[in-house]
């Protein structure tokens, strides 16, 4: 696979990851009644829900520096 090509599934796959966790922010308050119906996730309830929304975190920060490095690497190969 070629560099240009690498860019671009690189680029695809950091908007993939940022709608994921934005996925994660709008279904979450909708499944968490769902997920508390489980008394082990129950007792926990506070723990479930900040590792769902730490992940949904890391998914749009890792999507959003995929897609600020691809920008940057454009940036960089068009002022040489």
């Amino acid at each position: 696979m070629s560099d240009k090509n690498a860019d671009q599934v690189q680029l695809i796959w950091g908007i993939a990851l940022i709608l994921a966790g934005l996925g994660v922010f709008y279904r979450l308050p909708q499944v968490m009644p769902k997920i508390m119906e489980f008394p082990i996730f129950a007792e926990a309830s506070g723990v479930v829900r900040f590792s769902f929304y730490f992940m949904a975190v890391f998914l749009i920060g890792g999507g959003l520096k995929k897609v600020i490095q691809h920008f940057k690497r454009d940036s960089q190969n068009s002022d040489r």
